[in-house]
């Protein structure tokens, strides 16, 4: 036994050896010869030193160049290989031993050895291009270990298969699955080299770095005479247009990140001052300019420009050669004058048009001067039940009843409809639970999801329900949610849970971003990473906003890297006053909640005029409604609404009781056949336009008439149950006595006590919420409220999301009107659906027992009118001789997804 023992060990130690020697032979034949041609070949070391420029490869041997060029050719295969190579033995997961092992072994083989191969050559390019030190680093390390961890997995792969060590397949698996993850890593690192780091995300709708395409709409027409001088505003126009194709196609190879051939173009003295050989613009003459001969190449040209990516559009390309043939204007902004339109800060009051004929509200009678300048003339009014139905889902979120449609059109009264908009509005419940989705999507409160368990996220729902039903002051409404209490400090400070992803969206960054958006209407995203390009707010600005939520003064990155640079706390707007930027974040948001809300600051009213405009009309008065930079069409109108909404205490109700009751209002709404048209800049204005509702709107009416559409068991949140007032505990004093252990009598009892204390508290909680139900009842038995789950209330569900709620992650201030394929499916197929149409069904067979009545109410119900007489017959074949449960829940449906039920108009 002694000897066996001594064997054993001497074993061990020889294979303790064994694996030793091969890690060294990786090393010196794998790793090493790297590391020695990389500083063979070129000038610099691999972590080269930033006072070194990475493209000084005038001393490299032509040999090196030429193959380091083979770099992107040969690439591509080993990242194929070994990606496979890991999806493959995925698919082995449950038998090593597969049909598919000798192809994973062959692929392995092929990929590791090609990997090596490409390592090399790309350590040679790497001494002559233009890259920036930071992603080639990063690059040229992860490459090299992807490489070394691919010839360990090949090592461990090769004991498995000759030598059957089984006990090597999990570590050989995990190896190439890290094998895998790397080589795509490195290959992403590879990609932001060539194509810069935002290639990827800029494509992506919901990133930061997302870049639409830029619109190439100016209008050549008016200057087919060359002699034609630009005036300013045609100047700055045309200015826009080309710093915004430079910015989408050239800033990737010649912006402050990488400078290929000496040339920077996003900066006039750079653009101007050319590059390594000279000039590129000649102003007055786009032929003897480089640029536009660049750009202009054939894509397969060795010269053009951008080499990498897509040609500019032909389109982007005129633009440039025009804007050459004008003398390349490009004025640098200034506080007075600027590249881009921003909104004027301080309030205006323009004089009153005088009232003519029957017009005597205010928005009719700058509606009219508007129609009158654009030569529109005024159509009639809707009828009555349009009419009822638009405030009843504005003002309620409800759809009228076939009674209330009745006593509205028998009404005698000639101002019967401000009349029901007034009492519309003094039904407080029913108000803040419509309203509360509007506020809900703009200030990323929601009821359930990421963040909340966790503690990084607060829900201000309580606080927003109470502010909409007692209608709190807009002033006082924004200074809560800016200087917070602890029941409304969920938008600021409920962003914590998403933690600091990156330098433009550290939570303090994310807090800046979301109050300029929601109450200035202002994009800050682009101006956190970088100074805007669509805008001429600065990183700086961003930073300073961005210090007033923090504690200390934040460094200012810029694009994510360190600029050894600080900023003071500021606001956006200096005109408004200044805050405290040695202070706590406590201190400075108080400071910027008063100066927020005072009077001169015309950009905070203009804002929330112009959001309750647009959920009333479909289209704010400048659109989109968080881009106030963009021209009004009508500005008299905004700015009058602003002043004076101001001016009458902030009231939001009296502000909705002004557009709901002028004619404004009252016209028949428009609608277009593209989306795009209603952005575009020769937009008119001629009503309201055509919407669909929401999916909180439609939820509600299809549990009005058919059934409801969601159980409380998924209420998420239930206005009616008094939250119990949180008593400060006082601090217990410090005890240094030894704890007492108690005896097993004397924990039986505590134990018995603390059970006690929880049934009580869990029966308290279920009296809470009964005598919420109570009161719900009692406000429905009083027609305050409608006594079944409204949509505002529920936890986000797949219905809800397929048609049109957000996740609330993010702020949310637009919702898309237009249908789409999801919202088919989903009223088509959808489970929950479907079965309270089934459900209804069933309550309406035994509720009416006559098919005619039944058909009759149903129209009553839904479209607040008779059936025709072809619509009769058609209902009557669908429900057949003895209505049937099948045939209800058929004509629900037909009558349900009609669009003279589903569209506002």
């Amino acid at each position: 036994m002694k000897y066996s023992s001594q064997m054993e060990k001497h074993f061990k130690r020889l294979i303790l050896k064994k694996k030793v020697f091969v890690l060294t032979l990786i090393f010196v034949f794998i790793v090493n010869p790297l590391l020695i041609i990389n500083s063979f070949a070129g000038d610099a070391p691999l972590a080269a030193s930033g006072d070194v420029p990475l493209s000084s490869s005038s001393n490299s041997f032509w040999l090196w160049n030429f193959l380091g060029r083979l770099h992107p050719l040969a690439v591509h295969f080993p990242l194929t290989l070994l990606i496979v190579v890991a999806i493959l033995e995925l698919a082995t997961i449950k038998r090593f031993h597969s049909k598919l092992r000798p192809a994973i072994n062959l692929l392995l083989v092929g990929g590791v050895f090609s990997a090596i191969i490409s390592v090399v050559f790309g350590l040679l390019l790497a001494r002559n291009g233009d890259y920036g030190k930071d992603v080639l680093g990063f690059h040229q390390w992860t490459s090299i270990g992807a490489v070394v961890l691919g010839a360990t997995s090949l090592f461990l792969l090769f004991n498995v298969v000759k030598k059957n060590k089984s006990n090597l397949i999990k570590p050989y698996r995990a190896l190439i699955l890290v094998v895998g993850i790397a080589i795509s890593v490195t290959g992403h690192l590879g990609a932001s080299l060539t194509h810069g780091t935002d290639y990827i995300s800029s494509s992506l709708p919901w990133s930061n770095d997302y870049e639409a395409t830029p619109a190439t709409n100016f209008d050549f027409a008016a200057f087919k005479d060359d002699s034609v001088k630009l005036n300013k505003k045609e100047e700055l126009e045309l200015n826009m247009q080309v710093k915004s194709i430079l910015a989408h196609n050239c800033y990737k190879c010649h912006g402050p990140e990488k400078i290929k051939g000496e040339l920077r173009l996003d900066s006039k003295k750079m653009i101007f001052k050319g590059g390594e050989d000279g000039p590129v613009i000649v102003a007055g003459d786009p032929i003897k300019s480089d640029l536009f001969r660049r750009i202009s190449l054939p894509a397969n040209h060795k010269d053009v420009m951008p080499s990498k990516g897509k040609k500019l559009s032909e389109g982007d390309i005129a633009i440039i050669k025009f804007w050459i043939q004008k003398g390349a204007p490009y004025p640098e902004g200034t506080d007075k004058e600027t590249n881009y339109r921003v909104a004027k800060l301080e309030p205006r009051n323009p004089p009153l048009p005088p009232a003519t004929g029957n017009m005597h509200n205010p928005v009719d009678l700058w509606v009219n001067e508007y129609f009158k300048k654009n030569k529109i003339s005024w159509p009639a009014a809707v009828d009555d039940k349009t009419y009822l139905k638009r405030v009843y889902l504005d003002i309620l979120g409800l759809i009228p009843s076939p009674e209330d449609i009745g006593n509205f059109i028998k009404d005698p009264r000639p101002d019967k409809r401000a009349v029901w908009v007034r009492q519309l509005l003094n039904r407080n419940d029913d108000y803040a639970m419509n309203w509360l989705t509007f506020w809900n999507d703009a200030l990323r409160n929601d009821y359930t999801g990421t963040g909340y368990i966790t503690g990084g996220r607060f829900d201000i729902s309580n606080w927003l329900y109470q502010s909409l039903k007692s209608n709190k002051p807009y002033t006082s409404f924004v200074k809560e949610l800016i200087s917070p209490e602890k029941e409304s400090r969920g938008f600021i400070e409920g962003i914590k849970w998403r933690g600091v992803i990156n330098a433009s969206q550290r939570t303090e960054m994310q807090a800046a971003q979301n109050v300029s958006q929601v109450f200035f209407g202002l994009n800050l995203k682009c101006a956190s990473c970088h100074n805007s390009f669509i805008s001429d707010w600065k990183l700086e600005d961003a930073y300073g906003f961005a210090n007033i939520f923090a504690d200390s003064s934040l460094e200012i990155n810029r694009c994510d890297k360190p600029s050894g640079k600080y900023t003071n706390a500021k606001l956006l707007w200096k005109e408004l006053g200044t805050v405290n930027s040695a202070a706590k974040a406590a201190i400075k948001q108080k400071q910027l909640a008063e100066l927020m809300v005072q009077p001169a600051d015309g950009r905070l009213y203009r804002t929330i005029v112009n959001r309750i405009w647009a959920q009333l009309m479909g289209r704010g008065i400048v659109e989109p409604v968080d881009l106030m930079d963009n021209e009004p069409w009508s500005q008299d109108l905004l700015d009058w609404l602003a002043f004076n909404f101001e001016q009458n205490k902030s009231d939001l109700k009296e502000l909705i009781y002004l557009i709901t009751t002028s004619q404004t209002y009252q016209l028949p709404s428009v609608g277009f056949k593209e989306p795009n048209q209603l952005f575009a800049k020769d937009y008119k204005f001629k009503g309201m336009l055509k919407r669909r509702m929401s999916a909180e709107q439609f939820s509600d009416a299809v549990s009005s008439i058919v059934a409801p559409m969601f159980p409380d068991s998924v209420v998420s949140f239930i206005p009616f149950v008094e939250k119990p007032v949180e008593k400060a505990i006082p601090a217990k004093p410090v005890n240094n006595k030894p704890e007492v252990k108690l005896t097993a009598a004397q924990k039986e009892i505590a134990d018995k006590l603390a059970a006690e204390k929880r049934k009580a508290a869990k029966k308290l909680a279920q009296e809470r919420t009964e005598a919420g139900r109570l009161i719900a009842y009692q406000l429905f038995t009083n027609k305050s409220i409608l006594l079944y789950p409204r949509a505002s209330l529920v936890m986000n569900n797949s219905f809800l999301t397929a048609l049109g709620r957000p996740n609330r992650e993010t702020v949310s201030t637009y919702r898309e009107s237009q249908a789409n394929l999801l919202q088919a499916l989903e009223l088509t197929n959808g489970q929950r659906f479907n079965a309270v149409l089934k459900r209804g069904a069933e309550n309406w067979r035994n509720k009416y027992r006559q098919g005619d009545v039944l058909i009759k109410e149903i129209y009553r119900k839904a479209l607040g009118r008779d059936p025709q007489q072809k619509e009769f017959a058609v209902a009557k074949q669908m429900l057949g001789p003895t209505a049937k449960s099948e045939g209800i829940q058929d004509l629900f449906w037909a009558i349900l997804l009609l669009p003279e039920f589903q569209i506002i108009n």
